[in-house]
Formats: C-alpha cells, structure tokens, sequence
C-alpha cells in the first residue's frame, strides 16, 4: 500500500515538473494575440494554457493527497516501544518470598510496582 501511494507520489511530482516547463510565461500571450501561430493548434490560442493550468491543479492535488497520507502512515505507531531490550520479562517482586517466610499473612496487599519498592531499608 505505501509503496503504491509513494509510485503515484512520484508520478504526479514528475507530471507536474514537467508540465510547468510546458507552460508558457506571462510574456508569451502577446506573442499569441498577435498571431504568432498558436490560435491554429490542436486547442486554440488560449486552450491549451487552459488545459495545462487544470492538468497542473489537479497533479498538485493528487501530490498533495500522497504526502498528507504518507505523513499519516508514518506518524502512526500501533503500539509503544519498551527500549532497547523491546518486549523484555517483567522483572519478579519480593511478595512470593514475604509470603513463603510467614512474615506476612495471605490478605496483605502486594507491594507496589514502583522502582526500588523492593530494595531493603
């Protein structure tokens, strides 16, 4: 799936370079009102800047539209990571060696999980 979305990126990235090298200046309109030959191609004196324009919008869309869902795809991360060691053996508490001493009796609550609870003072 990314890699299909990251080809139609870089198509439309290239489609749209090129066709704003195909596009005329804002100089070469009067060189098209005073006949200078373009009225006599396929679309006319002002149809194909017409159509170039559009064509450039809606490549520029599509290019935008990859980027954003790329940037969405990478942004998202599914679950959190546990460092170095990833998905490391939780570390065993003192309670089962209080309870087999007899010190404390069955019922008490469980010490907390928090670092250094079970270091001796």
């Amino acid at each position: 799936m990314k890699t299909l979305i990251i080809v139609v990126q870089l198509l439309s990235a290239l489609g749209v370079i090129g066709l704003v090298l195909l596009q005329h200046g804002k100089g070469a309109d009067m060189g098209a009102a005073f006949g200078s030959g373009a009225s006599g191609s396929l679309f006319g004196a002002t149809g194909s800047a017409n159509f170039l324009s559009r064509t450039t919008a809606v490549l520029a869309a599509v290019f935008f539209v990859t980027t954003l869902t790329l940037t969405y795809l990478g942004s998202y991360k599914p679950q959190t990571s546990a460092g170095v060691l990833g998905g490391a053996a939780p570390v065993p508490t003192s309670a089962p060696a209080a309870a087999s001493a007899g010190s404390a009796p069955a019922s008490a609550p469980v010490a907390s999980s928090a670092p250094g609870a079970d270091v001796p003072k």
